[in-house]
């Protein structure tokens, strides 16, 4: 009787948690309809001028800054933790993974807002040196913009990576320690080299928990706010440089809610923003959801 008991109550706590992501949508559409009666979607979403005050509230430059500082996250973690991953499951020794690891679960732990000031001390000031570099480079999306404050598409993309770093290498280190040592002994059996044996045989094998690891730093880069909020520059415009502002979703509703609430539809939008922000996380984590059971498939069909 109570094994049944606990049983259902686990499926109804499992019920509700898988519900919460379906009540939280309906709430957000509620609150973004008045916009959404009175504004087009395609008006709302292709729109690029934001201004509450006359009634224009279009999110493209709000999008497109969320995708771009997250990609220029993403560029940057990966290679990054996949291989910091590999050496410390391959080749590092015990003593040495003693001192690294527990730093990266600490890295895991410091809050977004540390993160934001470390952005605003060392990475805008960095990004602000170098900016000048590459002003007539006429290489696309570093050569734009004559002149760089630092607060950019590049420091929140930087600061973001750093955030993403110990999700994807302690994720990703521990898949490669799960790959049998079977794999390797059978790799270096047939000549390969050690670092032949990784790229071709245990990446491989490992191949969906890497994919996993990714999704999931992927999944915490485009939400995050606080950090970035103090690092991109907040400006509501297209970016043509990684060197220029930008002004992400989650930034422009952490920025504005509970702001100039008198202003018609503004509270509708900033909710609709809100939406459309869980929205896409929803779908760009699904698609990789269905990248992953392909790479399954062909892995073991």
């Amino acid at each position: 009787m109570k094994d049944i008991i606990a049983g259902r109550l686990m499926l109804a706590a499992a019920l509700f948690s898988s519900a919460l992501v379906f009540i939280v949508a309906f709430v957000l559409f509620l609150r973004s309809e008045p916009i959404l009666e009175v504004k087009s979607l395609g008006e709302l979403l292709l729109g690029s001028t934001w201004l509450p005050s006359r009634g224009e509230f279009g999110f493209y430059p709000f999008i497109l800054g969320t995708v771009y500082v997250t990609a220029l996250a993403m560029v940057f973690a990966i290679p990054l933790s996949i291989l910091s991953a590999a050496y410390l499951a391959e080749y590092a020794n015990v003593r040495l993974k003693s001192m690294i690891l527990p730093l990266i679960d600490l890295l895991a732990g410091i809050p977004p807002v540390v993160f934001g000031v470390f952005g605003v001390l060392a990475i805008v000031p960095l990004v602000a040196a170098i900016a000048p570099l590459f002003r007539n480079s006429g290489i696309p999306l570093l050569s734009g913009g004559s002149y760089s404050t630092g607060y950019s598409l590049l420091a929140g993309g930087i600061v973001l990576a750093i955030m993403v770093f110990p999700i994807i290498i302690s994720i990703s280190y521990e898949v490669f320690k799960a790959v049998p040592f079977e794999v390797r002994e059978a790799s270096l059996s047939l000549g390969a080299t050690r670092w032949q044996t990784i790229k071709h045989a245990v990446i491989r094998a490992a191949l969906p928990g890497i994919a996993a690891a990714v999704i999931l730093g992927f999944s915490r880069a485009i939400g995050e706010t606080m950090a970035v909020l103090m690092v991109v520059g907040n400006v509501a415009k297209i970016p043509s440089s990684i060197f220029e502002s930008a002004y992400p979703l989650p930034a422009l509703i952490a920025n504005n809610y509970g702001e100039m609430m008198s202003i018609p539809l503004y509270d509708s939008a900033l909710l609709l923003a809100a939406l459309i922000l869980m929205l896409i996380i929803l779908f760009s984590t699904l698609g990789a959801r269905l990248i992953l059971i392909r790479i399954e498939r062909r892995m073991h069909g």
